[in-house]
């Protein structure tokens, strides 16, 4: 059924239950599993809300946030381990999590995206939008979205 599985983590309790989701998933299909953390760029301008900053301590803050996301989803690898889970961490530097998302599903062949869904409703949804909704509408593969 489906061979190749992403799944989108950002740490939260929430997406553990995806990553959880998925590797049980994976394990019962006997498919692999890619394991994805979306880092943003730093804001670099005024009107990204950014301080002036040196660009050297710039590229430092983001590779520490790159490190911070690969160890977190090294724990992921090694959960998959334990399951007999073949799992590959990749780590994304992008501003939409969304477009990264299918982006990299894309690149890597996956034939099924899992992650999770806030639950936002009514005005706090209209203003933050939804990752999630996006992913939805503008994938080409399914998406598993859990609650």
């Amino acid at each position: 059924m489906y061979q190749r599985i992403l799944v989108a983590t950002d740490g939260s309790e929430l997406s553990q239950k995806a990553v959880d989701s998925a590797l049980d998933l994976a394990g019962k299909l006997g498919a692999s599993l890619v394991a994805v953390k979306v880092v943003p760029p730093y804001p670099q301008s005024y009107f990204d809300g950014a301080m002036a900053i040196d660009i050297k301590e710039i590229e430092r803050t983001e590779a520490n946030w790159s490190a911070a996301a690969l160890q977190e989803l090294e724990s992921v690898q090694s959960a998959g381990l334990s399951r007999k889970v073949t799992v590959t961490p990749v780590v994304v530097r992008g501003d939409q999590v969304s477009e990264a998302l299918i982006a990299t599903a894309q690149k890597h062949h996956c034939d099924l995206i899992v992650m999770a869904s806030h639950g936002r409703r009514g005005v706090s949804r209209l203003l933050l939008g939804s990752e999630t909704q996006h992913v939805l509408t503008h994938s080409h593969i399914p998406v598993l979205v859990l609650r």
